[in-house]
Formats: C-alpha cells, sequence, structure tokens
C-alpha cells in the first residue's frame, strides 16, 4: 500500500523574550502569517493527514493550530515530547509506530534532527530539484512531501520518494 508522509518543520518562532526558555518559544509574526499558507497548500494538493504527530513545543503546536486551521477535516493532532530534539533515529523509531491504516501521516517537528531524518530518507527516485532544495535549508515552515510503497514499521533510511519540497517563500 502506498504511504505519504509529510514532514513540516515548524514555522519562524520569537527570540523577544529572553526569558522563556527554547520549548516555550511562540511563534513570531512572520511565523504566524507562513503557517496558514501551507496549511492551505496542503488543503488544496489534498496532502490531507489522517494522523499528526506534534513536538509537544509550543511553537509548534501553535504552527499546528495555523495550519490545521485550513484543513476541510483536520485529524486530532497527538502531542509528543519525545518529538522536540529528536535525532533522525528517534524519528524514524516513532514513525515505525504509526497504525498500518494510516495512510497519510504528518510529522511536524524541529531542524536539526527533522531535517537529517528528511536527507536520510530520500531515495531512489527522488525529485532532484527538490531534493536539491532541501539539501540547501531546510527553512522554518518548510515542508517535505515523500511516497513510499510498504509498512510504517518496516520504514527505512533511503526507502521513501521525495516528490515535493516546499518553502513558505515559494507560495508568497
Amino acid at each position: 500500500m502506498k504511504k505519504e508522509l509529510l514532514l513540516l518543520r515548524h514555522a519562524k518562532s520569537s527570540w523577544d523574550d529572553p526569558r522563556l526558555d527554547d520549548f516555550d518559544r511562540p511563534l513570531a509574526p512572520r511565523g504566524r502569517a507562513a503557517a496558514p499558507l501551507i496549511g492551505r497548500f496542503l488543503e488544496e494538493r489534498h496532502w490531507r493527514p489522517l494522523m499528526a504527530l506534534v513536538s509537544s513545543s509550543a511553537r509548534t503546536r501553535e504552527t499546528w493550530e495555523l495550519v490545521s486551521s485550513r484543513f476541510a477535516h483536520a485529524p486530532s493532532p497527538t502531542f509528543r515530547d519525545s518529538l522536540y530534539e529528536a535525532s533522525a533515529e528517534q524519528l524514524l523509531a516513532e514513525l515505525r509506530h504509526t497504525p498500518e491504516i494510516v495512510g497519510t501521516l504528518l510529522v511536524l517537528g524541529h531542524s536539526p534532527g527533522l531535517e537529517e531524518f528528511a536527507l536520510r530518507l530520500a531515495g531512489e527516485g527522488s525529485d532532484t530539484v527538490a531534493l536539491g532544495q532541501m539539501r540547501k535549508k531546510f527553512p522554518t515552515a518548510g515542508l517535505a512531501h515523500f511516497e513510499f510503497t510498504g509498512r510504517w514499521e518496516a520504514l527505512q533510511f533511503g526507502a521513501a520518494r521525495l516528490t515535493h519540497f516546499l518553502r513558505p517563500k515559494d507560495l508568497a
């Protein structure tokens, strides 16, 4: 069965309050503007996640709220502390627990782990332009779309095809 994986980095966060712990930083105005654009793009492309795994940090929660507000039918998110500062290996382990009924999964997390995971996941048949852009920089509110055939529990690095890589500036 064909699966789709959407990897989304949180939108631009604010550094205005130096007293806040990194985990508690909210979105900056630029992030609040970019996130709904990504949500609208996902809805227009019919890339509708059946499940959303979201880091429990403030900026990822806020990104999810703004992205999912553009969906006709948004799934209830699963917030996970384990996605905050997760490595590529930890992300792969998390995804392997996805129920097989889920055809499209969205993961909303952080760099550098999300970026490294995306680069290592991209395998044969990946779009070379998208891969080049992703290698150059995985910016805030950047979105990578992958497809693969198989089971979530068997997902391996290099086993998915990167079909698209989108940056907020591509939509402005």
